[in-house]
């Protein structure tokens, strides 16, 4: 097999595995420079191997406090967007009402919405209602542009759903709200730890809109833009490695879950499918 046949054959493996390594390419970079020792402010030439910064990650105090401040702000968001994506999802999905198809479309606007306008939107509103600019209009803003993320996240899970199962727990007497808690929702988990996860990684990640309205308060993207000018501390590479590694785990999680979860229904199927093949006719 000549070199240009082998190329075609596995044409599509090679393009994926380039596009991977474009894509972990600078956090790769930023893991490696985590264990520079550089000479002056800036950490941009490799000077030397240590893992001095490591073993001292939180010993500079504006870092912590800026990296706690955006820890506390996505915990919040990921639970407010998750719970209101996840009630939005399931009437998108369930339910037929007027305006329905609007509000598939409205869904989907902050998504493909700039985020600078969506941040000049959110501020002007804030002004216009006399709000004082700090962590309440941040954690405002950062729930309603994750919202969406939210929204399809889930709204995908339940696309897939079998609806089978909450009408065999209706007719073995569970109340909805039985069948809610002990069918749909740990069904709908995988959907709804992966919005969490989603939702909780765009408002660490988030810069331009928390640049609009963060009044004095100061997210972990705002202190590494501030800090850019006068020199970005290694520190800052060791807890973003922290922090890629922490959402790799939690991703490998949902994932090992989510198929859990797909083989358990897929058990249940064909016990279903054994069951009724049994039954003399």
């Amino acid at each position: 097999m000549t070199l240009w046949q082998r190329l075609k054959d596995n044409a599509t493996l090679y393009v994926g595995l380039l596009v991977v390594f474009y894509m972990l390419a600078p956090i790769a970079v930023i893991a490696l420079f985590s264990f520079n020792d550089p000479t002056g402010k800036f950490n941009f030439e490799w000077v030397g191997f240590t893992t001095e910064y490591w073993a001292n990650a939180f010993d500079n105090q504006e870092i912590n406090d800026s990296l706690w401040l955006s820890i506390r702000l996505a915990f919040f968001t990921s639970l407010g967007a998750t719970i209101l994506g996840t009630l939005i999802a399931l009437a998108l999905v369930r339910y037929e009402f007027f305006g329905r198809k609007a509000a598939n479309l409205l869904i989907v606007i902050p998504i493909a919405t700039p985020e600078v306008v969506i941040g000049a939107a959110l501020l002007s509103l804030f002004v216009y209602a006399s709000a004082s600019l700090g962590f309440t209009t941040l954690l405002i803003a950062h729930i309603m542009f994750s919202i969406s993320f939210a929204v399809i996240v889930v709204r995908s899970r339940l696309i897939g759903f079998d609806r089978r199962l909450e009408e065999a727990a209706a007719d073995l007497g569970a109340s909805p709200l039985t069948t809610f808690f002990k069918v749909t929702l740990p069904l709908l988990l995988p959907g709804i730890a992966g919005a969490l996860m989603l939702t909780f990684a765009l408002s660490v990640d988030d810069f331009v809109i928390s640049n609009f309205n963060a009044g004095s308060s100061v997210t972990f993207p705002l202190y590494i833009f501030g800090a850019n000018q006068r020199g970005i501390p290694v520190q800052v590479n060791v807890i973003a490695t922290m922090l890629f590694l922490v959402a790799v785990i939690a991703i490998t999680f949902v994932i090992l879950q989510q198929r859990r979860v797909e083989k358990l229904v897929e058990k249940r199927a064909d016990d279903d499918n054994k069951a009724s093949v049994a039954i003399p006719i």
